[in-house]
């Protein structure tokens, strides 16, 4: 019989190189194990227990929180997921208003609906020359706190999955202001902090609730990740009560054993892991600039390990794109999204790594066309995700714009699953009230959220996205979208 095992045994010993996650890129075995059946064990006499730490946890996490210049630092062993939802339900209580980034992570949304919250969403910036959502701005989040004064907690995603960094320190000054904690999903910025070449981390910047994966983008198992709680504006205890009850009762002490190991690393071995990921970074970064055809492109604030290209200007799609460098190649990529492919690098990355990627993508480069050559009648349509329907700085309309979804959460469906809703074709459903999710995943940000109206821009690219071979999770019927029958 042919395992999971075997399948995984076979891939680790191939040629494929990873430009995903997780950061340790499957070189770095700091576990010295291949299946450590050896060291899985329980909460055994001399081990501590996660959920009541008083020893070698205890210390461990205490290590974890000196490192990361926290006030205190959890381990999560179920990934980022658990220590959102826990953040957001230890700061606020059933029907309270959330500021909520309309470009988070699809486990913000579950935690909406969990707790029974009422969001408000603030919409991102966007870049129209790149076709990329941008950061998220301080005077919003003012003028939205003054606008919903009833607003409990305000949830930031920084940085993205495409790497967009947030101005954290402005955005926790205004949040603070009102008198309310900032939570940052920082899932992808365990990296940062560690580098002069890449952001400060959120732990320094004022944010009150912190969530990093580790294995995103540093050599940690996946599923690993810390929960860091800042200040004085978060009750503490209510937060670790919700850990203790969402995460595992069983915690594996190898998840465990691996995010210690990757803040010992990072405790003293720093220089030694980052001086020569960023050499090999900045070398890459400065070759891809020259592309012709594909474009390497970023926003403003940026974390740089994030390498995306464009295929905007060309005549292959970010699909065909993705298919070449892992069939040709032998390249994976983290994803491939509406007009580009995201590698993701870390400090696990290897020089030949880097040479493969950059000599993959020059030759595709050179191979490939510019988009007027393609035929005459074949357009690449404008794609507006849902968080650019509305200008980012029209505050006013931003709020009015999720009224229907706070009378929906407040009516979220129990036992009576499916009364009250329809099935309808995507291209039928515009101006109707979603019922369900839909979203690619990766990087599993919402398109639509259950209480929005369906816009014809929305409608247009979950349709275009069909069309170009992506996945859509969330739905449950291909193609049709759950509505509210009455709305």
């Amino acid at each position: 019989m042919y395992t999971i095992y075997d399948r995984l045994r076979e891939y680790g010993s191939s040629d494929y190189y990873g430009f995903h996650m997780p950061g340790h890129k499957r070189k770095l075995n700091m576990l010295g194990e291949e299946l450590p059946y050896t060291i899985d064990i329980t909460e055994i006499d001399g081990f501590d227990d996660l959920h009541h730490a008083e020893g070698i946890l205890k210390e461990a996490q205490e290590r974890a929180a000196e490192v990361y210049r926290a006030g205190e630092t959890h381990f999560l062993i179920n990934g980022s997921s658990v220590g959102i939802l826990s953040a957001i339900a230890g700061v606020t209580r059933r029907g309270d208003t959330v500021l909520v980034a309309r470009n988070c992570h699809k486990s913000v949304y579950y935690a909406i609906e969990m707790f029974g919250l009422n969001p408000v969403y603030l919409m991102p910036g966007f870049d129209l020359s790149i076709q990329l959502n941008t950061e998220v701005f301080a005077e919003d989040v003012r003028a939205a706190l003054k606008k919903e004064p009833g607003i409990r907690a305000v949830v930031i995603v920084s940085p993205t999955f495409d790497g967009v960094v947030s101005d954290v320190e402005a955005i926790a000054k205004a949040v603070h202001e009102a008198g309310i904690p900032l939570i940052v999903d920082g899932a992808h910025g365990a990296h940062f902090g560690f580098h002069a070449y890449f952001p400060e981390h959120s732990n320094v910047q004022g944010a009150d609730l912190v969530i990093n994966s580790l294995h995103k983008t540093l050599p940690s198992l996946t599923q690993t990740a810390l929960l860091h709680m800042n200040g004085s504006l978060v009750c503490r205890e209510r937060v670790r009560r919700y850990l203790h009850m969402l995460q595992s009762s069983s915690p594996s002490y190898l998840l465990m054993a691996s995010i210690d190991s990757c803040v010992e690393l990072l405790d003293h071995q720093r220089a030694e892991l980052f001086d020569p990921y960023v050499e090999r970074l900045r070398r890459l970064r400065e070759e891809l600039s020259g592309l012709e055809k594909l474009q390497l492109i970023e926003t403003g604030r940026y974390d740089r390990s994030k390498v995306m290209i464009s295929v905007r200007n060309t005549d292959i799609s970010s699909r065909e794109l993705y298919a070449a460098l892992l069939g040709e190649y032998h390249l994976q990529m983290e994803m491939a999204a509406g007009t580009y492919i995201l590698a993701m690098t870390s400090v696990g990355d290897t020089e030949d790594g880097m040479k493969r990627l950059r000599d993959a993508l020059k030759e595709i480069d050179a191979g490939c066309g510019f988009l007027q050559e393609k035929e005459e009648n074949r357009k690449r349509p404008c794609l507006l995700p849902p968080d650019v329907i509305y200008n980012s700085s029209d505050v006013t309309e931003i709020l009015s714009s999720v009224s229907c979804g706070k009378q929906f959460w407040d009516r979220l469906p129990g036992e009576e699953e499916n009364r009250g809703k329809r099935q309808v074709p995507i291209c039928d459903s515009v101006g109707c009230i979603a019922a369900e999710y839909a979203y690619l995943y990766p990087p599993g940000i919402p398109l639509v959220v259950p209480g929005e109206k369906v816009t014809k821009e929305t409608a247009d690219m979950l349709q275009w996205y069909y069309a170009m071979g992506f996945s859509i999770e969330g739905l449950k019927k291909k193609r049709y979208i759950e509505v509210l029958t009455h709305g």
